[in-house]
């Protein structure tokens, strides 16, 4: 039953926010009683820090797999942008029409003064973590020769960093993937153009 609970207030928390997050809602969704959650979690928060801590391990694996591997720099920049659109898709009906919230990390980032420390402190753990992996994925592309020495590194990395951070702004902004997706495939190009020395085709994407 944890598990339920937690599962039930991640989507809680993703589409209303801690705020407006209710014992009263997680226990007529899994049709259990209030005492229930109280007995598993005892108070609100104890439940929203586990279930964001675990949220943001979670993330932060995922996106080791694929920017700790050994796909190339265009394959990780993909494969990172298909994650945001699996999580997308699962709040919103289709690519092309859904500015709902998506991402835990950036609905809680909105309220981070009302997590306690330890979840607080996952959410920059995760910034962090992806600050290290980007900066090692370009690293290893410059040893590969898939971008060139003279790539401004640090430039590249702030670039793929805030777009990643910004993912669910950015839809719920835009009202659909569309827009993220061009941001993606923009910032591929703008490489490619300029610092890729094994070039590929990357697809273009007209803006949203």
């Amino acid at each position: 039953m944890r598990d339920k609970i937690k599962a039930t207030a991640t989507v809680l928390l993703i589409k209303n926010g801690y705020a407006r997050l209710r014992f009263a809602d997680i226990a007529e969704a899994l049709n259990i009683t209030r005492a229930n959650i109280h007995y598993h979690f005892g108070t609100k928060s104890k439940l929203v820090d586990e279930v964001l801590i675990e949220y943001v391990a979670l993330t932060t694996d995922r996106m080791a797999t694929v920017w700790c591997s050994d796909m190339s720099y265009e394959q990780k920049v993909i494969a990172t942008m298909e994650l945001n659109r699996e999580r997308y898709l699962l709040f919103n009906k289709s690519n092309e029409c859904g500015g709902a919230p998506w991402s835990l990390i950036s609905r809680m980032r909105l309220e981070s003064n009302l997590v306690g420390p330890e979840a607080r402190a996952s959410l920059v753990t995760f910034s962090r973590s992806m600050e290290r992996y980007v900066a090692d994925a370009i690293a290893q592309a410059q040893v590969n020769g898939e971008i060139t020495r003279n790539a401004p590194v640090n430039d590249i990395a702030v670039q793929i960093l805030s777009i990643i951070e910004s993912a669910g702004p950015i839809t719920q902004d835009a009202g659909s993937f569309e827009r993220l997706e061009h941001l993606y495939m923009a910032h591929m190009r703008v490489i490619a153009h300029a610092y890729v020395t094994k070039r590929k085709r990357v697809p273009h994407v007209a803006a949203s």
